[in-house]
C-alpha cells in the first residue's frame, strides 16, 4: 500500500470509528477490523481484467468496497448508491474529508435512477448474484464487468452465468463479464 493510499485509509478509519460510535453503520469496531475490510475492498485490483473509467456501487453502506476502489483508482468516476440517510451522510463526509473528486454519492436506491452504462458495477452484501444483475439492468452492456463481494456460497449463485470466482480468506469475489444489456 503506497503512502498516499495508507494516509487516506488511516483518515477514513478514524472517521468511521468515531461516526460509528453514535450512528452504528458497520460492525467494524476497531482499527484492525476496518483495515481487514479495506484489504478486502482492494484485493480485486489484483485480478481485474482492465481498469474502469466509470463505476457504480450498489448499497455502499459504510464505504466498503467503493470508497477504497475510488481512492486506488483516481481516474475512475464512481457513483455510490446508498439510500439509508445515516450511511449516506457518512459517505458524504468521507468524500469531502478525503477530497475524492471522482466520487458522487446518491442518497437513493439504484432502481430510482435513470440507467446509464458504466465500465464496472460493484456490490457487497446486498443480495444474490441474479438479483443484482436484474437490479442493475440498463447500467451494463457486454463490456461492463460486475464485481460482487460474496460469501462462501457464491458458487451456488453463479450457476449458468459467465462468471469467475477468486477467493481470499472467507471472501469469494465474483467477476461477471459479457452480460446482455
Amino acid at each position: 500500500m503506497d503512502s498516499d493510499l495508507r494516509n487516506s485509509c488511516d483518515i477514513f478509519c478514524e472517521m468511521l470509528l468515531s461516526y460509528n460510535k453514535t450512528h452504528n453503520i458497520t460492525g467494524a469496531r476497531d482499527k484492525a477490523h476496518v483495515f481487514e475490510n479495506i484489504e478486502d475492498s482492494l484485493f480485486p485490483l489484483r485480478f481485474l481484467p482492465f481498469l474502469p473509467l466509470s463505476a457504480i456501487d450498489i448499497g455502499s453502506g459504510a464505504g466498503f468496497p467503493a470508497m477504497f476502489l475510488a481512492i486506488a483508482l483516481p481516474k475512475c468516476s464512481f457513483i455510490l448508491y446508498e439510500p439509508k440517510p445515516k450511511k449516506s451522510a457518512f459517505l458524504h463526509m468521507a468524500k469531502c474529508e478525503l477530497k475524492l473528486d471522482n466520487v458522487e454519492i446518491k442518497s437513493k436506491r439504484i432502481e430510482e435512477d435513470k440507467p446509464f452504462v458504466v465500465d464496472m458495477i460493484t456490490s457487497r452484501a446486498v443480495g444474490k448474484v441474479k438479483f443484482l444483475i436484474q437490479l442493475s439492468k440498463g447500467f451494463y452492456n457486454k463490456n461492463t464487468m460486475m464485481l460482487l463481494y460474496k460469501g462462501e456460497r457464491a458458487r451456488d449463485e453463479i450457476e449458468g452465468l459467465n462468471a469467475q470466482i477468486f477467493s481470499r480468506k472467507k471472501r469469494q469475489y465474483v467477476l461477471l463479464r459479457g452480460l446482455d444489456g
